[in-house]
């Protein structure tokens, strides 16, 4: 069981990408295994602030083997930007960075057609970036996905055209300017970027690295509460994001999993529509939101924040078989007073700890109270060390959820990670 997975248990934004980072020295491949540029994995290393859309976040890791799975859709133009703006020349990135030849394409019209799609909805809005994901995926599913491995077709051109033509047709049913030239400045040249790497069978490698003892971390985007399943449809991205679209998504068996590792911030975000039970509109969210910098990492969208949901968390937990549970943004509940945590809900006038499947249920958060803590924790480094009343909200968190939470985020910087046995 060589093969680890590591994914968000909240909304997104979790902070995915510096851990990954963080745990990379202890693995031979990371791989991504769905989403697209809607991602936004964020990581810090020496004062400089990275932001991943498309690639894994072990990249920054030369000894390291990167894997853009089958279960991701790339936006060739995006995929070059985001090659250039590295750092390292695109001939060393080659030797660090393979993709799947069953990753779905995101073509001009995609974004076009998500953009329509969000127009329609009217006042009650998905909350979508806008990346063409949503209607990628469709296309996926629909069996009318243009894939990496096409790039090499000799009639590569031809197919394009010809997913063009049917996007044009639909589009003629929505009141929507656009500029198709426009958006296709970029998507060539980002096929003439893919056509640098290998673009392989990678289920077959990830099994054969794995077999060979090599270890591998699985590395999600989004979160658990947006899993076209088991989020908060139809406020939810259009993967699965849980722990089994790892072996979807990389072509990997459940057999081989070992450790899932479930990331959570010590309060909670969301972008976008949806239902958010303790969503405060009020100082203390908007205090959160500046002290935690909370604004989307694709989007600039600033994020709605409240407190912490443990029945959330639990939910997100059992679905996933977490481990476990790595807490980030200790940092930014230092200087409050007292921290609220929801145990429970009350729905109907009943307490529950299940999350509704209406998402009109009007929610009311039962919360327990907990001392804060006002030091400056960004320096520390060792468990032992931290506030005595942040150690009491880690334990209460533990006791509540059943898992150990094995390591504490208390800054962006990947040194700025305290890691407990």
């Amino acid at each position: 069981m060589n093969i680890d997975i590591l994914l968000g248990l909240q909304w997104g934004d979790e902070g995915k990408g510096k851990i990954v980072d963080a745990l990379s020295p202890g693995y031979d491949i990371v791989a991504r295994f769905q989403g697209g540029p809607n991602a936004g994995h964020s990581l810090e290393f020496n004062q400089v602030k990275h932001v991943l859309h498309l690639i894994p976040s072990g990249i920054f890791h030369p000894e390291k083997l990167n894997i853009i799975g089958n279960g991701v859709v790339i936006d060739p133009a995006v995929f070059k930007k985001e090659i250039e703006e590295l750092g390292p020349p695109v001939n060393e990135l080659t030797k660090r960075l393979v993709i799947s030849t069953r990753a779905n394409l995101i073509l001009p019209t995609h974004r076009i057609l998500d953009a329509a799609y969000e127009c329609q909805k009217g006042m009650i809005k998905i909350g979508s970036t806008l990346k063409g994901i949503g209607p990628a995926y469709t296309d996926k599913t629909s069996r009318n996905g243009l894939r990496a491995g096409d790039i090499f077709r000799k009639d590569f051109r031809q197919l394009y055209d010809c997913h063009i033509s049917r996007h044009l047709s639909i589009l003629k049913n929505y009141e929507l300017k656009y500029d198709l030239k426009e958006y296709e400045k970029g998507w060539f040249e980002g096929i003439e970027m893919l056509k640098n790497f290998r673009i392989v069978n990678t289920e077959y490698l990830v099994n054969e690295l794995a077999v060979k003892g090599k270890k591998v971390l699985a590395e999600g985007a989004q979160g658990t509460m947006l899993d076209v399943d088991f989020g908060s449809y139809p406020f939810v991205t259009s993967s699965n994001t849980i722990s089994a679209g790892a072996c979807i998504g990389l072509g990997i068996s459940p057999k081989m999993i070992g450790e899932i590792f479930g990331i959570f911030k010590a309060y909670c975000t969301r972008v976008g529509s949806g239902p958010f039970p303790t969503e405060l509109n009020d100082e203390t969210g908007t205090s959160l939101r500046e002290i935690g910098h909370e604004f989307g990492a694709t989007t600039g969208r600033p994020r709605r924040c409240g407190w912490l949901d443990l029945p959330a968390l639990r939910y997100s937990i059992m679905i996933n078989g977490i481990t476990r549970l790595f807490m980030t943004k200790a940092d930014v509940m230092s200087g409050f007073k007292t921290i609220k945590i929801c145990t429970t809900y009350k729905v109907g006038g009943k307490e529950c700890i299940e999350l509704p499947f209406d998402n009109d249920s009007v929610i009311e958060p039962v919360y327990t109270e907990l001392p804060g803590w006002k030091e400056d924790i960004s320096g520390i480094r060792e468990f032992d060390k931290l506030p005595e009343s942040l150690k009491k909200f880690i334990a209460f968190i533990e006791k509540q959820t059943g898992v150990p939470i094995t390591m504490v985020s208390v800054g962006a910087d990947r040194e700025e990670t305290i890691f407990r046995n």
